[in-house]
């Protein structure tokens, strides 16, 4: 995938690697949200709502940019985190920004297959994405 490729210099161990980066990323966002729930609440609050009801929905995902969501989680408390996030991976917050407004779509709608946001329980299990980067990288 191209972003994959730019973010990570297009080497094929790397794009597993860099989508494995994000994917963690994307799940560092929702369970600091407070789950699937908090973060599909806090982006509709923060200007993103039928993008986001897409995500949840059984259809196709809506995109959102890279700058309309850094916005969105900037505005609802998460900014620090893709900053800090973007440091540990030796990025520009934009670049993350720009593939997270890839991935993040991708994860809600994979957590919620049936159109329903699951039932917050006692946080957010990193292992509910997993399978994720294949599908990305397929």
């Amino acid at each position: 995938m191209s972003f994959l490729n730019d973010l990570l210099g297009g080497q094929e161990q790397g794009q597993q690697a860099g989508a494995g980066s994000l994917i963690a990323v994307a799940g560092q966002l929702i369970e600091k949200a407070g789950g699937v729930q908090g973060l599909v609440n806090m982006l509709q609050q923060h200007g993103l709502g039928g993008a986001v009801q897409s995500w949840v929905g059984t259809g196709a995902n809506q995109p959102v940019s890279g700058e309309q969501l850094g916005q969105a989680l900037q505005s609802g408390g998460l900014g620090s985190l893709v900053e800090e996030a973007a440091g540990k991976l030796g990025v520009d917050p934009n670049v993350l920004l720009g593939g997270l407004s890839r991935v993040l779509p991708r994860a809600v709608d994979h957590v919620t297959p049936d159109g329903q946001v699951p039932a917050q329980t006692s946080g957010f299990d990193l292992g509910m994405l997993e399978g994720l980067a294949g599908k990305l990288l397929g």
